[in-house]
């Protein structure tokens, strides 16, 4: 009998690769195959003030718990929904005097509903919580000697009214948060913000090129009618036709790193070696390693500095990042850029890598016709490497296209924007937070556009008076936070 909600989707057993999900109907671009609720979700330590422990959304003024003072609400929907998994954290909090890390409160919310339900198979899912792979066996020394840290935490935490699982119980959970952990983001899909478990979404296997893209939806409690209230819950969409008996995957990681790096990190932090078409063809490998064509083709030894040039100067970025140094990093930047662009093709990786940050600085510098034309070579790039509807793609066109027009370049702007809005269409929805705000930039864009278009003069005229009366929006502030895939993974 099909589970509830998950009517489109069967599990199968596939030799080499375990279980998995495939598809009983067939699916068009955009479709929602399923969508599922956390069995347990936590907000990340850094940001338990900052973002709401029920929705995760992001707000400047939160309602913060009386009792233990640490887990902190939108309102009095997101607090009284958060009750019943937050009783026993609240106890536990208060009587300890302060909140253990991220991972010992998400095993706690494990074991607080495992003891509630009286057991760890949720209405709707495949599996329970006890059936998901830890990976605990895998586990080298050091990960070891984490692994018994946050054991001992945990005991240390755990009240003694409660429930008494056993060690093995216990490094099973913490396993199974190390490597099926979901990353979750604030509304904005533009900052992680927590991590949480999703068991059916643990059954949908990788594929470097897959057919699926998987993003959080925050849901939405502010209709006036609770009837209209949706949850928090993560979606499983379609980026394209799949056929009925098709199996269904996401990419547990990024796509921009050459098969052999992706192999690499995929056995280090999931535990398995990548056989997908893609890895085994090395499919677009020629292009993200890309040299500079022409008359005298540079050296494999002039290639292979450049490279490393290109590894150490990242490095350094990140460190000047980290310390809020932009102008350093812009300077570390276009020297980069000096010395890649004789050698290196437009595809690169590393060329991409530099383009990227150079824009997305230059940007929050306010200095958008120079940002302009560096963020365009990026998602000229990406568009010849990433799948046509990836989320990354739409969200760099996006990136792009708002950069265009703060630049005034509006024709531009506009067709990225359009493109991009195309895109999140299909891996967001229509009704998600930052597929409404790319509508809005859309529309408005747009008649900006035929303004241009009827009067180039008056345009630019209208527009340099509503800057001198208007401060140009502040574009978020550059971070070192990349996109390392789908599943949190314990540094």
């Amino acid at each position: 009998m099909p589970k509830a909600g998950m009517e489109s989707v069967e599990l199968f057993s596939s030799e080499g690769k375990g279980r998995g999900l495939k598809a009983v109907k067939e699916h068009c671009a955009g479709d929602v195959i399923f969508a599922e609720r956390a069995y347990a979700a936590v907000v990340f330590d850094s940001l338990t003030h900052l973002v709401c422990h029920t929705c995760f959304k992001r707000h400047e003024k939160l309602h913060r718990c009386g009792h233990c003072k640490f887990a902190h609400y939108c309102d009095r929907t997101c607090q009284k929904n958060a009750w019943v998994n937050h009783k026993g954290e609240c106890s536990a909090i208060k009587k300890r005097g302060k909140a253990p890390n991220e991972n010992i409160r998400l095993a706690a919310q494990i074991m607080w509903r495992v003891e509630r339900e009286g057991g760890g198979l949720a209405d709707g899912s495949f599996v329970s919580i006890d059936e998901l792979q830890n990976h605990v066996e895998h586990f080298g020394e050091e990960e070891k000697k984490e692994l018994w840290v946050d054991v001992e935490s945990f005991l240390e935490f755990w009240p003694p009214d409660s429930k008494q699982f056993g060690m093995q119980y216990i490094s099973h959970i913490l396993g199974v948060i190390n490597c099926n952990g979901f990353t979750l983001s604030d509304q904005r899909g533009l900052q992680a913000v927590g991590v949480g478990v999703f068991p059916n979404l643990c059954l949908v296997n990788h594929d470097c090129w897959p057919n699926c893209s998987v993003i959080f939806n925050n849901g939405n409690h502010e209709a006036v009618r609770s009837l209209f209230h949706t949850q928090m819950r993560i979606e499983l969409r379609a980026l394209g036709k799949i056929s009925a008996g098709q199996e269904l995957t996401v990419s547990y990681i990024d796509f921009l790193n050459v098969s052999e790096d992706r192999q690499q990190q995929l056995k280090k932090q999931y535990y398995f070696d990548c056989t997908c078409q893609h890895c085994q063809q090395r499919i677009k490998d020629d292009l993200m390693l890309a040299v500079k064509e022409g008359a005298e083709k540079p050296s494999q030894d002039k290639v292979k500095d450049i490279i490393q040039f290109s590894k150490d100067t990242l490095e350094k970025i990140d460190k000047a990042r980290s310390d809020g140094i932009y102008h350093e990093v812009v300077k570390l930047c276009r020297d980069c850029l000096a010395k890649q662009e004789p050698v290196l093709g437009d595809t690169n990786i590393y060329l991409l890598r530099i383009l990227s940050i150079l824009s997305e600085v230059l940007s929050y510098l306010q200095l958008f016709n120079e940002a302009a034309g560096y963020s365009k070579r990026m998602v000229d790039g990406y568009m010849k490497l990433y799948h046509n509807n990836n989320a990354q793609l739409g969200m760099a066109l996006m990136r792009t296209g708002v950069t265009h027009w703060h630049a005034g370049l509006i024709e531009v702007g506009h067709e990225m924007l359009c493109k991009a809005y195309a895109i999140l269409l299909v891996t967001h929805g229509p009704t998600h937070p930052i597929t409404k705000d790319l509508e809005a930039m859309r529309v408005q864009s747009e008649m900006e556009l035929r303004m241009f278009q009827q009067n180039e003069f008056m345009y630019y005229k209208m527009r340099e008076a509503a800057l001198q009366n208007q401060k140009i929006q502040v574009m978020p502030e550059p971070t070192n936070e990349v996109s390392h895939g789908i599943f949190q993974k314990k540094e």
